[in-house]
């Protein structure tokens, strides 16, 4: 699914299903590249400013349960730091 959208609206809605939106939980928004393009497709998971790249929906399944829901980082999905930059 390298379909950027795609990836943006599955992670919107797993965030609500799992019922951490809402005001001082957490947000999905879109931006643009961040200067990482290259790493493309991104997400970014903000204060701890983790950078993730993802191939498919389970990817971000992966990302909201492990990382979004529980704290925990997806190490396989992690974006190098040198990418885009």
């Amino acid at each position: 699914m390298h379909n950027a959208q795609e990836g943006f609206d599955r992670c919107k809605a797993k965030v609500r299903e799992a019922g951490l939106a809402g005001p001082g939980k957490v947000r999905v928004n879109k931006a643009g590249c961040l200067n990482r393009c290259a790493g493309g497709p991104v997400a970014v998971v903000y204060p701890e400013a983790v950078w993730y790249t993802f191939v498919d929906a389970d990817d971000i399944d992966e990302i909201v349960e492990s990382h979004l829901k529980n704290g925990e980082l997806v190490e396989r999905l992690l974006l190098s730091a040198g990418v885009g930059r």
